[in-house]
């Protein structure tokens, strides 16, 4: 049975069965984002970050211009820039696919629906 409004059945089983199918997309969903990987870049690409879905920082580029034993303070600006920005892409990128993924449903404890 499902409400006329909805796809959303009314029915115990129908709501179990559907729970069982998203649970399965979830988990489906989580692995590819494992294995995503974004870049995040600050001072015009100068400096480069990579997240991985775990929100792992993978990769770090600086280039020699920018390495500067009197501009340290800069340095460490510019890297925590690019790995927030790399963060940020990875959590909107997981947000909108577990959203995808959810239909829309919140559903405490997904990846979309937690910041870090």
């Amino acid at each position: 049975m499902t409400n006329e409004n909805s796809n959303f059945p009314t029915d115990l089983k129908g709501i179990m069965d559907l729970a069982q199918k998203l649970q399965g997309d979830v988990a489906k969903m989580q692995e590819q984002l494992q294995e995503m990987v974004v870049e995040g870049a600050a001072g015009g690409g100068m400096v480069k970050a990579s997240v991985n879905g775990n929100y792992d920082l993978v990769s770090l580029s600086i280039e020699d211009e920018v390495i500067d034993a009197n501009e340290k303070e800069m340095l460490q600006d510019l890297i925590l820039a690019a790995v927030n920005q790399a963060i940020e892409k990875m959590r909107v990128h997981a947000k909108s696919e577990m959203n995808k993924t959810a239909g829309g449903i919140n559903i405490p404890g997904m990846p979309g629906n937690f910041s870090l």
